[in-house]
């Protein structure tokens, strides 16, 4: 596949951009060439779009997959797996939310309430830890809920949320 200027700019940002997420700089080209391709494409043509190994293609592919943002299809005369990017943004951004908090939030939470309980043994009395500590464990599960009730809205409730902006502002009561 033969990029254009804009396709070439496009996947070097979302490299760059995976990479300050903590996704590897190749997972994130190719995810980025599979939301632009206009075909499914197979890990031959990736590795030589992109000009990066067929191993490193086909691991990344792997990890794309595991995240549940790209998915396997087979083309018709072809018996090589092709494979394409999950198109609706707003559902791809939920699912890497979603894996992000199991991977990121959810050990945070479960070490945090192990805390908790260790601080609360009276071998392990330390007031200042103790207070810091529940303060965070509070914050963790507080956004934690609120991201789970927000995640059971439709995706037309969560658009008109996230484009209410200054609004809300207004709508709580709030000034300033």
């Amino acid at each position: 596949m033969e990029l254009t200027p804009v396709q070439e700019k496009f996947i070097l940002h979302w490299g760059e951009m995976g990479t300050r997420w903590g996704v590897n700089r190749t997972v994130a080209q190719i995810h980025a060439l599979l939301y632009i391709s206009p075909r499914p494409l197979n890990a031959e043509s990736i590795a030589e779009t992109l000009s990066v190994a067929r191993s490193n293609v086909s691991m990344s592919l792997r990890e794309l997959q595991g995240w549940g943002i790209i998915r396997v299809v087979h083309v018709l005369g072809d018996r090589r797996d092709h494979f394409e990017s999950m198109q609706d943004v707003w559902e791809m951004f939920q699912i890497v939310l979603d894996e992000r908090k199991k991977r990121e939030i959810d050990p945070t939470l479960a070490l945090l309430r192990e805390c908790m309980d260790d601080a609360d043994q009276p071998a392990n009395r330390d007031e200042h830890t103790r207070a810091r500590l529940a303060e965070l464990l509070n914050f963790f599960e507080t956004m934690s809920s609120w991201y789970s009730q927000m995640r059971r809205l439709p995706t037309g409730a969560v658009i008109k949320f996230a484009k209410m902006g200054g609004r809300l502002k207004k709508f709580l009561g709030l000034t300033g």
